[in-house]
């Protein structure tokens, strides 16, 4: 550990306990830094931990394996040098702006005219002077957002966490709240020196970033890193940062091969996982790739803009396009194959045909139902056999996400039926 050491996590890992009890692994040996002077991105899909690791950073959430130091020593409960930004506001709405902004202060036991004087002076800082005695109702969403910041740096923080502190908020607004945080950073106006920063939006991670870490899912482990050269503030239609975002975003779309299975152990489960899309989306992504400009082939990031879509709802429908063999997603870039060109172009009767076919071969987990209710007495089930068997694997909210979706993957393409009310799914010939 050098002295411009502020975080450190050396092979950290991180376990919940699911609805039966057991375990599941939501960190696995997680190596990070955190150096003076640098803005770090953490990028990852569903399920790959980015919030816990802040926590962790923070000192809310232990971890339960490796170390989590912060300036070399053990972090043990909340880091008096670490401050945090949530997404959701987390405002007291029957306190004042004035009085949600001192609460930190308060509890370290700050005098009420110390408290005072520094909120006000953070709040001039962050465009609030004047509000100090408005409620959050009173506010808009990016006013309110700014109170969570200015509470997180009335207490002079060596180091800022910010858990998705813009997706909340409007394109503008969130974009002009994020540039007025790297102008108090770039002009040193804070004596923050260092920010780690979780989002979902890959063009606000380059635009901020020194360095973008990406991890993967299931459990959440460092995959890839990307570090970032260029002085801000970043103009993000040059070449340059353009280039950057089709890299992260063909980092981020790539596919990881599955971990060997050593000789003589049991065959791994078979992973159920879906990507959290519907089909509606799958077919108006397809569609609009199908279509000029794009015809067939689309620049990720262009695809973005022109969708209207976040890159949190997006990445799943990729995801979901490449398993059923509609789409190739590689290097930035989608690519329709021959049969998503067919399905784009194909009738309502059709497109069902293909995408139960598709789903029946890709989908272990609609496969699996499908053989169940094939073997069944009457051809139905009820569902919770298999909400018990993703349990195994996921949490139990995650479980029935997951059911959801293959229900209706495979309802859209004719494999089997469901019953909301009796909660049971069953062979389209039974009756």
């Amino acid at each position: 550990m050098t002295q411009d050491t502020l975080i450190q996590l050396a092979s950290v890992g991180k376990s919940f306990s699911g609805a039966d009890g057991a375990p599941r692994r939501i960190l696995d040996g997680v190596d990070f830094t955190l150096r003076q002077g640098e803005i770090v991105a953490l990028l990852g899909k569903s399920g790959s931990g980015k919030s816990t690791l802040l926590r962790i950073m923070a000192g809310l959430v232990p971890s339960d394996g490796g170390k989590a130091s912060y300036r070399g020593q053990p972090i043990a409960g909340p880091a008096p040098g670490v401050a945090m930004v949530f997404q959701s506001f987390a405002l007291f709405p029957w306190l004042t702006v004035q009085q949600n902004v001192e609460l930190g202060l308060e509890a370290q036991g700050v005098s009420p005219a110390e408290r005072e004087r520094r909120a006000d002076a953070v709040l001039e800082l962050i465009g609030l002077a004047g509000f100090g005695g408005a409620l959050p109702r009173e506010l808009s969403g990016g006013m309110r957002q700014r109170v969570g910041i200015a509470r997180a740096l009335v207490t002079n923080p060596d180091v800022l966490l910010m858990d998705e502190a813009f997706s909340a908020l409007d394109v503008l607004t969130g974009e002009t709240l994020r540039d007025d945080i790297l102008q108090l950073w770039e002009s040193k106006q804070i004596p923050t020196r260092g920010i780690v920063v979780v989002s979902h939006n890959i063009e606000e991670a380059v635009m901020m970033a020194d360095r973008i870490i990406i991890l993967s899912s299931d459990p959440g482990r460092i995959v890839s890193e990307v570090r970032i050269d260029q002085s801000r503030p970043r103009n993000a239609d040059s070449p340059r940062v353009r280039a950057l975002i089709d890299e992260v975003y063909g980092l981020m779309t790539m596919r990881r091969p599955a971990p060997a299975v050593a000789v003589g152990m049991p065959a791994r489960q078979p992973d159920f996982g879906l990507p959290d899309t519907d089909v509606s989306r799958i077919e108006a992504v397809l569609e609009l790739v199908a279509e000029p400009p794009f015809d067939g082939r689309a620049d990720l990031p262009h695809l973005a803009e022109e969708a209207e879509l976040s890159d949190e709802e997006l990445f799943p429908t990729f995801e979901a396009l490449a398993m059923l063999g509609l789409a190739q997603v590689e290097s930035g870039d989608i690519m329709l194959t021959h049969l998503g060109r067919r399905y784009a172009g194909a009738e309502q009767a059709e497109r069902q045909e293909i995408f139960g076919r598709q789903v029946l071969e890709n989908v272990p987990l609609a496969a699996r139902i499908r053989a169940a209710l094939a073997e069944s007495a009457g051809g139905t089930l009820s569902e919770e056999p298999f909400i018990e068997l993703l349990e195994e694997g996921m949490k139990e909210n995650r479980a029935r996400r997951t059911l959801n979706i293959a229900v209706e993957w495979g309802r859209y393409g004719e494999l089997y039926e469901y019953d909301f009310h009796l909660k049971r799914l069953k062979l389209p010939d039974i009756e």
